[in-house]
């Protein structure tokens, strides 16, 4: 009987239909993103649940750390994912350590985790033509979107750091200036 309804209720999930209203609502898509937030966040009254929930956001964000510092001469020294809790009662959940960090590789190397976030807009391109989707891959695809978006979102660790050497900012101001003189000249 439990099987019958539950393949009913599957069949149901993943017509054609009902599928399309999921997937072009964006009023669903948000409320699983909402849910899925809660749900985070109900974990973090334990340190072994934050770490569990956050592990695999927090590999990215911290490997886009260390990658970016190790290509551009920051001399990465620890790498770590282990939570610990903060003064202010909550958690961090990893860090990287650098023994270079110099006005050339502080910016880049603090805000590497926005790398991330064309990583997940290709990752969309590729899912939603190469995959046949339905309700319980949608769900996943949200979910890992939502990870991955969250995590290429620099901490105020990460902006005091990019943002602390002021040769950095005026150097890497100089770089996009010319930049965008050279792309209107293109115009």
């Amino acid at each position: 009987m439990a099987d019958s309804f539950f393949g009913h209720l599957s069949d149901f999930l993943n017509s054609s239909e009902v599928l399309e209203e999921i997937v072009s609502n964006r009023f669903i898509l948000i409320l699983l993103v909402i849910f899925l937030s809660r749900l985070k966040y109900k974990t973090y009254s334990s340190m072994f649940l934050t770490a569990l929930v956050n592990i695999p956001g927090t590999f990215l964000h911290e490997t886009a750390h260390f990658t970016v510092g190790l290509l551009l001469n920051a001399r990465p020294t620890s790498f770590t994912l282990v939570p610990k809790k903060s003064l202010s009662g909550g958690y961090t959940t990893g860090s990287v350590g650098f023994k270079n960090l110099r006005f050339y590789n502080a910016l880049p190397s603090a805000m590497a985790p926005l790398l991330l976030l064309p990583v997940g807009y290709y990752f969309d391109r590729w899912l939603f033509s190469n995959y046949n989707l339905n309700v319980g891959n949608y769900i996943f695809y949200v979910l890992l979107q939502s990870i991955i978006i969250e995590n290429a979102l620099p901490s105020s660790t990460d902006f005091r750091v990019g943002f602390g050497n002021i040769t950095g900012i005026v150097f890497y101001g100089i770089i996009c200036l010319i930049g965008l003189v050279a792309y209107m000249a293109v115009l």
